[in-house]
């Protein structure tokens, strides 16, 4: 599998000058089957999906959308998805839907008065299905989608393999919501464990530090501690800090880096426009 991370960055985009190593779009991961493919598989469409048409050398998107909540955060590049908003594009979005048509469900966040379109009036094949938990096949990948606490609405987590490698993806992850668990950060529960066991590469939300946490629990993120044991008690190979703080610079964002050294697994950060072979 080749990772394209086209946003890595939480909550809101973060423009100027102390951002620009790691990037200031919000998530977004295109996944392709290998180096001589174009991404197929899209995970969220933060602001990050503008960048998806600089992977396809001028072709439409034609694959699927997995969307892991409705935040702003993981839904606002959607109307500006040039690759996907055209006559020639396939794009089959899979999304939670509390009730009624899947596609009625982006209609808060895409509509007038807020937003001069619908999602009816993107051009191309959309097409729209409701997200629920279990293991499906999607674009060639096997997909299994976990429930995992995050506060405001139904938030899945996913892991995606090709038979041969694997990608944990939890980004928005606050799991001091089922308890403190044994560290204080939350438990190391079941659908997490689930979906980060074994896996090559674990992108995992490290929006706050542990002392940051304490102070901000109910805002449905995780910290750096509790990333690098989780990927830890997963026998996870990689761990890619993601869904950075939006006043993180990048200065500060090397530094949380930094104080993983020494850990037994391999710790870095997930940076805007980086390309990973899994």
């Amino acid at each position: 599998m080749r990772l394209h991370l086209c946003g890595v960055r939480g909550s809101t985009p973060a423009p100027g000058p102390a951002f620009t190593r790691v990037g200031g779009n919000t998530s977004c991961v295109a996944i392709a089957h290998d180096a001589s493919k174009s991404p197929q598989l899209l995970l969220d469409a933060g602001t990050g999906l503008r960048n998806v048409a600089g992977l396809l050398a001028g072709a439409p998107f034609e694959g699927s959308l997995l969307i892991g909540h409705l935040h702003w955060d993981h839904t606002q590049g959607l109307p500006f998805f040039a690759a996907g908003d055209r006559p020639d594009a396939r794009v089959e979005v899979h999304l939670p839907v509390a009730a009624g048509p899947p596609e009625q469900a982006l209609d808060p966040l895409m509509s007038p008065p807020f937003f001069p379109i619908s999602v009816s009036g993107l051009r191309g094949r959309w097409s729209f299905q409701a997200l629920t938990e279990g293991l499906r096949q999607i674009e060639g990948f096997e997909v299994l989608a976990r429930e995992i606490p995050h506060p405001g609405g139904q938030t899945f987590g996913f892991r995606i393999s090709d038979g041969h490698s694997t990608v944990a993806y939890l980004s928005d992850h606050g799991p001091i919501a089922l308890g403190p668990g044994p560290d204080g950060w939350g438990p190391y529960h079941e659908a997490a464990m689930a979906l980060v066991d074994g896996a090559d590469v674990l992108l995992h939300d490290a929006q706050f530090t542990s002392s940051e946490l304490a102070s901000r629990p109910h805002f449905g993120h995780s910290c750096v501690e509790y990333a690098v044991v989780l990927a830890e008690r997963g026998g996870v190979d990689r761990l890619l800090l993601y869904h950075h703080d939006p006043g993180r610079s990048d200065e500060q964002v090397d530094a949380l880096v930094e104080s993983c050294a020494g850990r037994a697994i391999k710790v870095s950060a997930a940076r805007e426009v980086a390309t990973i072979l899994v």
